[in-house]
């Protein structure tokens, strides 16, 4: 059975889209296996290999243990002792009960898997090819993707792409990234990445039919038709159930202001949302000169 992965840069609305493909039933979701901090990553039970870096690059010339840990992932087998042997804490093993549970049933009722990962961006090719994935790969405008960055206080560490030279040989546009690294600019490194990622992003889907680019602000704009065409594209059954569970989803009163934080057992960001307020306040947290400094490094 054809697997989903859903990727894009973090703060792109990877959770959101992967939950509401998942609405329907069909799919089983998975948050962010290549993630390398615990909770949400760091699950063998999940994915039974060593993740080193963010975004960290697969690709066919040393994909072993990455091809077999992932077939696994994909199949929904559940690797209980490779689990118990890393992590034995209460909430390891309720997230252990929920996500071996999940797998076994969606296994034996004929699910798919979902993977909503960020950090699989980069080796999005290789689950195409490799694991025979639909991939989604959001692209988000570079305002928002900075704004909501700026707000967060995150910045991005080059040094973790640069030293994959696998990554750099597929992706020489990554190459352009290390006159950046150390630099204490944060909006000039957001604004890098994203650059950087958009142009593989749009380079794997032009050479990848199985690859499809949306624009976050697309599918925010108008979610239950744009969410009918991903149905449609991933293999998926639009029922009155899932356009029930889109539309509630995405028409939640309140408003996004409030700050980032994990959910859940999956540790997922996703919360029900009035995507289209979302899309009118993302633009309000820079401040105009800021803005509008994204929008000439973007054009630059």
């Amino acid at each position: 059975m054809t697997p989903v992965l859903v990727t894009g840069l973090p703060r792109s609305g990877t959770s959101w889209t992967g939950r509401m493909l998942a609405a329907g039933g069909e799919l089983v979701y998975v948050n962010e296996p290549l993630n390398p901090l615990p909770r949400p990553g760091r699950s063998p039970g999940v994915l039974d290999a060593d993740v080193t870096h963010r975004f960290q690059y697969i690709c066919a010339d040393d994909d072993g243990p990455w091809l077999r840990a992932f077939t696994d992932t994909v199949s929904l087998r559940y690797r209980f002792l490779a689990e118990l042997r890393r992590n034995r804490a209460p909430y390891d093993l309720a997230r252990m009960v929920r996500y071996g549970t999940a797998f076994t049933l969606g296994r034996l009722t004929g699910r798919r898997a979902l993977l909503d990962d960020p950090f699989a961006l980069f080796s999005a090719g290789w689950f195409a090819h490799r694991l025979g994935c639909r991939v989604i790969i959001l692209v988000r405008d570079p305002v928002a993707f900075a704004g909501s960055w700026q707000r967060l206080g995150w910045t991005v560490y080059f040094h973790e792409l640069l030293e994959q030279p696998l990554l750099v040989r597929d992706h020489p546009r990554v190459e352009e990234l290390r006159p950046l690294v150390g630099c204490q600019d944060r909006l000039l490194k957001n604004v890098a990445l994203w650059r950087t990622a958009a142009a593989v992003a749009a380079d794997l889907a032009a050479r990848h039919p199985e690859i499809l680019l949306v624009r976050y602000e697309d599918l925010a704009a108008a979610p239950v038709e744009g969410f009918r065409r991903l149905y449609d594209w991933a293999g998926l059954t639009w029922s009155a159930r899932a356009e029930g569970r889109v539309r509630r989803a995405c028409t939640a009163p309140g408003s996004t202001a409030r700050g980032f934080a994990w959910h859940g057992l999956s540790r997922t960001a996703y919360r029900p949302m009035d995507s289209r307020r979302a899309l009118a306040e993302a633009g309000s947290r820079l401040s105009e000169e800021e803005a509008r400094r994204v929008r000439e490094l973007t054009r630059g």
